[in-house]
């Protein structure tokens, strides 16, 4: 039975769309910061017409929900929902950290991978992942918010070389620091086109939502507001 689906992601500076159609790959990729709403839906647009589908035509859509921006992670959403509740399709929420440890291992057939995103305020969205032999990553109790020490100190405790990706190792060299072996991705941002194979197991699994039901995810809890004056 053909298989559809539809990634967006805008949780960060980037802004992409990506389209599986039966294992054949089209994707759109800008990094726009603060052109997401009038760049991501031509994007969507782009995508089905070279794949020659109509949005009634996917089964399921994918979204990058978090951690990113707060404006980014919105738009994915609320877009996704949109588009979602029109054509009536089931959602399939992907973690932006995820995304590029999938990105990594595109790149360069990394099993393990260190994902860190600047997340301003002295902090950095971060994770540590593995692929294991079943094809799926493991490490999603561990992506949470940190400052640049604590993850320093956490990876510290691990051995062996690992794969880097994100823009936190660039905006905090400290992390560099640590003694394992690192390994340049060349990853960055997310990208939706390494959305679709972590979505295509869940949608043939059925671990679905319906549009209603979509959520973003900030792991930035209240604790970290309360840094910011007035608040």
């Amino acid at each position: 039975m053909a298989t559809h689906i539809l990634a967006i992601d805008t949780a960060t500076e980037a802004c992409s769309v990506a389209l599986w159609r039966d294992g054949e790959i089209f994707t759109q990729f800008a990094v726009s910061p603060r052109e997401h709403t009038q760049k991501i839906l031509p994007m969507v647009e782009q995508c089905l017409i070279d794949a020659h589908l109509d949005l009634p035509h996917i089964d399921v859509l994918a979204f990058g929900r978090g951690p990113g921006s707060f404006t980014g992670v919105r738009i994915a959403v609320s877009i996704a929902q949109g588009l979602a509740f029109g054509a009536n399709l089931p959602m399939i929420g992907i973690s932006s950290l995820l995304t590029m440890a999938q990105g990594a291992y595109r790149q360069l057939g990394a099993k393990k991978v260190l994902v860190a995103i600047d997340a301003r305020m002295g902090e950095i969205y971060s994770a540590c992942y593995e692929l294991k032999p079943d094809g799926f990553w493991q490490g999603a109790e561990s992506e949470a918010v940190l400052k640049p020490e604590q993850f320093l100190a956490k990876i510290n405790g691990l051995s062996g070389q690992w794969a880097i990706a994100g823009t936190g190792w660039s905006a905090y060299p400290i992390l560099r620091t640590t003694n394992l072996n690192l390994l340049e991705s060349g990853i960055s941002l997310p990208d939706a086109q390494d959305m679709l194979l972590l979505a295509l197991p869940e949608w043939q699994q059925g671990k679905t939502v319906d549009a209603e039901e979509a959520q973003p995810v900030y792991l930035r809890n209240e604790v970290s507001w309360k840094k910011l004056p007035g608040r």
